[in-house]
């Protein structure tokens, strides 16, 4: 995923990329320190005619506690040391300084910086801002996003803290039917755990399906509206359930959250497909 920060996937990893509704969750960190948030995810999909298919994928990006700040932190995201010069070519968005608050959502703070970046990428592509949000396959299939702003939701996917993390806590999906409510799990093996389960929202999946059918006809140059992509998928029946699990250290504090999506869809036509996307988050210190 080398280039995640400045264009989005299709297909089922647009599974994986919808973030949690900001909680009033605690920043449990403290200034001076460094954390490493590595996302990874699975997918897997096979259907009643015999097809499959599967994908993988992870990113790792670090984090800097910089200052405290109007009663949260002023953070600094980069990709990690190691990284190559390609690597930083691509990733305009980075690095990125956000003021992150407890139940706010997160501001950029270096947008000017962003901008400037984003205008030298699209020079070395010999593009103009016309190419903005258009779909294109190289060796993958990416939108290409010139909003600076939009680091901001990718930051917030690998959030860890963005939920309040307590036996009985409400947890909002925005792929779900409604509020689940987290439920303790203390095990010898893998210390305290606390876990949801939701059913899918069938309307949110084959919306989801439709913007995937625009994006694959802008890529083969064979057109369709969300419209007419909506009307397609919407005699579908979908059916599926969410589980995220958080795994707690002894301060409190998350450091993973595991997110299983099992869907299955009847279409039409009679034939059943069946898909499952795993996304993990694990956020760890660096020792400096």
């Amino acid at each position: 995923m080398r280039t995640s920060l400045i264009a989005k996937g299709f297909g089922s990893l647009l599974l994986l990329i919808a973030p949690a509704s900001p909680q009033s969750a605690q920043l449990s960190s403290r200034a001076g320190e460094t954390y490493e948030i590595t996302q990874s995810y699975k997918t897997s999909e096979e259907a009643s005619d015999g097809s499959s298919g599967s994908s993988s994928g992870s990113y790792t990006i670090r984090e800097r506690i910089l200052t405290e700040r109007d009663g949260g932190f002023e953070i600094e995201y980069d990709l990690p040391p190691q990284s190559t010069a390609n690597d930083r070519a691509d990733n305009w968005q980075l690095p990125a300084r956000v003021l992150k608050i407890p139940g706010r959502s997160m501001q950029l703070l270096n947008a000017d910086q962003l901008e400037r970046r984003l205008g030298d990428w699209l020079k070395a592509a010999k593009w103009d801002r016309s190419v903005c949000g258009r779909w294109i396959f190289t060796w993958n299939a990416f939108r290409i996003d010139c909003d600076p702003h939009s680091i901001i939701e990718r930051v917030d996917i690998m959030n860890l803290d963005a939920q309040d993390l307590h036996e009985g806590a409400a947890y909002k999906d925005p792929q779900a039917i409604g509020l689940a409510h987290l439920a303790r799990n203390v095990s010898a093996s893998n210390g305290t755990t606390l876990r949801v389960t939701a059913s899918v929202d069938p309307e949110k999946i084959k919306r989801q399906r439709a913007v995937n059918d625009v994006a694959v006809g802008e890529i083969s140059q064979k057109p369709v509206s969300l419209e007419s992509a909506l009307r397609a998928r919407s005699g579908e029946q979908v059916s599926g359930s969410i589980s995220v699990v958080w795994e707690i250290d002894e301060t409190g504090s998350a450091r993973k959250r595991t997110k299983t999506t099992t869907v299955e869809i009847r279409r039409p036509d009679g034939i059943t497909e069946k898909r499952m996307s795993t996304d993990i988050v694990e956020r760890r210190q660096i020792l400096q």
